[in-house]
């Protein structure tokens, strides 16, 4: 174990470090960019609906009666702008609401699995970029089945999850044959960034389109340009060095170089051993815990906001953005921050990961708590939830890219594994948040934070403890023979 943690602190390619092969119009980094815009649109398929729903219901039904709570002064906005008022309305319950906006997450968590599974037989390049398509194809149906009933529209739904399951999978897939490791939490943080800002922008510009012309045009809009991105991640990407057109020799032996002791070459998955690794469950439980408090907030910000602060979201879709804004922002820096300190201030790699583990889920965890705590202090409510939002962008270079630190030759299929347990709190977080708030009390919602805060706690203390930043023995070419 010593020399491999000897290995780990050394800069790699000491006869070529990196500055020979400039990141500018490198091929890698073209990678990262496209991939950056396919997450942006993924994201804005995904929240745009959760804007749209408000529009497509008719105003008596649009929440079952829930008691605002009057703790807090009503804020009121006196913007009167003529309303594009065109669009279809349906009358559809809280209940069935529920189900129209939670049926994507089914999809979801079925493809997480066989996505990363199929991303190392196939490739990424075809998996992600068949996934977006399909997402935007069947977002571009949404008007029409919304049209023809409540249980087409969940069916669409339902294979739009189906659609973005593969994706994330599919990236770890594609990066792990393409980020050098020590460019890796670079690399990887620019791609998954697209992802937040997608939501930052789609957030008020769905409101913006459903206000000024109508809401179809938030499906047909979004929809349209991701059948546009995926003819150019088609035409301009490949699924790794060795095959790509137009990439330099001197980046293409720069890459292969720098993976040549990391990638196993066997066909058969361990998935014994791998099921076993308690490195791979520390990350599972992170990445579980992450998403309940991330899935709570994104979910149930704009009641929080509504019901509790008395403040209307809808017409302010640039506050309820503001959180992602800020971790985007966090997701870039902590990225380049990360690779920085492995490579020049010569930091484990393991002590990376757990560091930007713990300051991405703790900080959350204590800023989520304090927004139960400040009465009806507006601003000082979204600058908490700002913060927690913002911090959590540094797990996007702890346990978020630790599954190709450990095993790069099968980093999709873990990301699926991990992915389907991280899923589970987008099905059950918001569930049971509402069942929690029946009276929307301030007491009531601290019980939401202090549940979120503390699984948050769990998980980060969890990974801290048996997490790792090495390849694993399974994971490389000669394990099966060490067994026999």
């Amino acid at each position: 174990m010593e020399t491999e943690e000897g290995e780990d602190r050394t800069p790699l390619l000491k006869e070529s470090q990196p500055g020979t092969v400039p990141a500018c119009c490198s091929a890698r980094y073209n990678l990262a960019l496209l991939a950056f815009f396919g997450f942006f649109l993924l994201y804005a398929l995904r929240v745009n609906l959760s804007v749209a729903l408000v529009d497509m219901v008719e105003p008596n039904i649009s929440l079952a009666k829930n008691t605002t709570s009057n703790v807090c002064p009503e804020h009121s906005s006196t913007i009167n702008i003529p309303r594009n008022t065109t669009g279809e309305k349906y009358s559809w319950d809280a209940d069935t609401q529920g189900w129209i906006l939670g049926s994507f997450f089914y999809g979801y968590i079925i493809t997480q699995i066989p996505g990363g599974y199929l991303a190392s037989k196939i490739g990424g390049k075809l998996l992600l970029g068949f996934g977006i398509f399909g997402t935007s194809v069947f977002t571009l149906l949404t008007p029409l089945a919304a049209n023809l009933g409540v249980g087409y529209l969940i069916a669409v739904r339902a294979l739009e999850g189906l659609g973005e399951g593969v994706t994330f999978p599919a990236m770890h897939s594609m990066w792990s044959s393409w980020a050098p490791p020590l460019e890796r939490s670079k690399l990887l943080s620019i791609s998954y960034a697209g992802a937040q800002l997608g939501t930052v922008v789609s957030l008020p510009l769905s409101g913006l389109i459903c206000y000024y012309m109508n809401w179809v045009y938030v499906f047909y809009i979004f929809g349209a340009l991701g059948v546009l991105w995926f003819f150019f991640w088609m035409w301009l990407v490949s699924d790794t060095p060795e095959t790509h057109s137009s990439i330099s020799l001197a980046e293409r032996e720069y890459i292969l170089s720098s993976l040549k002791d990391q990638l196993s070459t066997q066909k058969s998955v361990p998935w014994r051993p791998m099921l076993e690794s308690l490195p791979l469950w520390a990350i599972v439980v992170a990445h579980f815990s992450y998403n309940w408090t991330f899935y709570t907030l994104l979910t149930l910000l704009p009641t929080y906001m509504k019901e509790i602060l008395r403040f209307d979201a809808q017409e302010n879709g640039f506050l309820s953005a503001l959180p992602y804004f800020g971790c985007w922002l966090c997701i870039i820096l902590s990225g380049q921050i990360a690779d920085y300190l492995r490579e020049k201030q010569n930091f484990s790699t393991v002590c990376v990961r757990k560091c930007f583990t713990l300051i991405g889920m703790i900080g959350p965890a204590v800023f989520l708590v304090a927004a139960g705590f400040i009465g009806c202090n507006y601003a000082l409510a979204v600058a908490f939830v700002t913060i927690s939002t913002t911090l959590g962008g540094f797990c996007t270079s702890g346990y978020s890219i630790n599954h190709l630190d450990i095993a790069p030759s099968y980093a999709g299929i873990l990301l699926g594994i991990t992915n389907s347990f991280a899923t589970i709190p987008g099905m059950v977080g918001p569930v049971i948040a509402k069942n929690l708030t029946h009276n929307n009390t301030v007491g009531e919602w601290q019980t939401v934070f202090y549940i979120a805060a503390s699984i948050n706690l769990f998980g980060a203390i969890f990974f801290a403890l048996f997490a790792s930043g090495e390849v694993q023995d399974w994971a490389v070419s000669g394990y099966h023979l060490h067994r026999n």
